[in-house]
């Protein structure tokens, strides 16, 4: 990019941006590099008189911190696309490059292509955050899809993620819900001025959803999408990472395939909604040089975390209340449906719709059940999960219930 496009970017920037040195542990010989010098060891790169900005892009942390504090110590700016890396160590990393004077760039952090970097610290900047939620990992997405388009089952989507190169050969990172983790953590410590706090970040991944909460979500109205969630409420910020039903008509729910999308709620503009290619070396370099232009212009801002003392803390999970998708493996018997009514109803808990269907009942050890699809009204997350205990104990339920919750996307629809 920096060599086919050089005209643009030196106008964009208003400086040469030039590539001077390379290094990366393993040797690249087929990888043309413009004249620039190589090495294998990444120490040269900050140590080197002819560097002004190190990018780094090799993953993992404990290599990438190396990098990164000796660049900082070097009094070089840094560019980086490692979510891991400032999702984990960046309050610690952000506090020493704004003690050595240097920039931290990381557009490229969260969603590849998309500017949601610049969004909440830029063009958002005037407004309070409300909330936001976001597709940000597209392997997940591709299978979701996969399993509601194609009638696919999880694994026979993953594989063809795989297949495809949308996966990696051990997907847990992805479909577990790390990967996203990660970098919701860094935006919700951006929208909220909050210092980044990985651990406090509630993960849940898609392999346990099955094809059929897929259609029954889709019968019911809903997509199911894999969401990261941050939301500051009188507790504190809520930040998780989970399967959600999406209402159709939200526009995030209509976001496909591999693409990534972040919905952004602030107090004056309203709902935006930002979405492109979340992965891949084109969005990924995009986002790099876009951090260098900025750089070059003398346009880029401090991106660091407040003190803790200043910011709210982590809200409980528990505090959490959203409707629910539950599905319950009954035996196909007469009373079965009334014990589960009456178990949430003496946990205050209504039911919204109710899916029940003969054809679906299917052989089981010698007996026949029937799934009951349940979607609640909205409920604390703590009576849920009560509920959920103690209707997998009824004598007439014959094993664990999938429980989904249900999106609370507020004006998603762009009305």
């Amino acid at each position: 990019m920096l060599r086919c496009e050089a005209g643009a970017l030196t106008a964009a920037a208003g400086r040469q941006l030039e590539l001077t040195r390379v290094a990366s542990r393993t040797p690249r010989p087929e990888v043309d590099l413009g004249g620039a010098a190589f090495s294998t060891d990444l120490a040269t790169l900050p140590a080197a008189n002819d560097v002004d900005v190190v990018v780094e892009a090799i993953g993992g942390e404990d290599a990438a911190k190396t990098l990164f504090s000796a660049a900082v110590a070097a009094k070089k700016h840094v560019v980086t696309a490692n979510k891991a890396l400032i999702a984990v160590h960046g309050n610690e990393l952000m506090r020493s490059a704004r003690e050595a004077g240097v920039f931290i760039g990381i557009e490229a952090a969260v969603a590849g292509g998309i500017p949601i970097i610049s969004a909440l610290t830029r063009g958002l900047a005037a407004n309070r955050i409300e909330w936001l939620a976001g597709i940000i990992n597209g392997t997940s997405n591709y299978v979701l899809t996969a399993m509601s388009e194609e009638g696919q089952d999880f694994r026979a989507a993953l594989r063809e993620a795989q297949r495809l190169g949308y996966a990696e050969a051990d997907p847990t990172f992805d479909v577990e819900g790390i990967d996203a983790a990660h970098k919701l953590a860094i935006l919700a410590g951006l929208a909220f001025g909050t210092p980044f706090d990985f651990d406090s970040v509630y993960v849940e991944g898609i392999s346990d959803v099955e094809a059929e909460d897929v259609a029954y979500a889709r019968e019911l109205g809903y997509r199911i999408k894999h969401l990261g969630i941050a939301r500051l409420n009188a507790n504190g910020v809520e930040a998780r990472v989970h399967p959600c039903l999406t209402p159709e008509s939200a526009l995030i729910g209509k976001v496909d395939g591999v693409m990534n999308a972040v919905q952004v709620k602030g107090h004056a503009v309203g709902s935006t909604l930002y979405v492109g290619p979340g992965a891949g070396a084109g969005p990924t370099a995009s986002s790099i040089v876009s951090d260098l232009i900025e750089l070059a212009r003398g346009a880029a801002g401090w991106i660091s975390a407040p003190p803790a003392k200043n910011a709210p803390g982590a809200s409980p999970l528990g505090d959490l209340t959203c409707a629910h998708y539950l599905n319950v493996p009954a035996e196909d018997q007469p009373g079965v449906f009334a014990d589960v009514a009456q178990t949430l109803s003496r946990h205050g808990i209504s039911i919204e719709g109710v899916i029940q269907q003969p054809q679906a009942i299917r052989g089981k050890r010698g007996a026949e059940w029937v799934p009951i699809v349940i979607l609640t009204d909205v409920v604390a997350e703590r009576d849920a999960e009560r509920a959920v205990a103690d209707i997998e104990k009824l004598a007439g339920v014959t094993g664990k219930v999938r429980r989904i919750r249900v999106a609370d996307l507020a004006n998603s629809s762009g009305e």
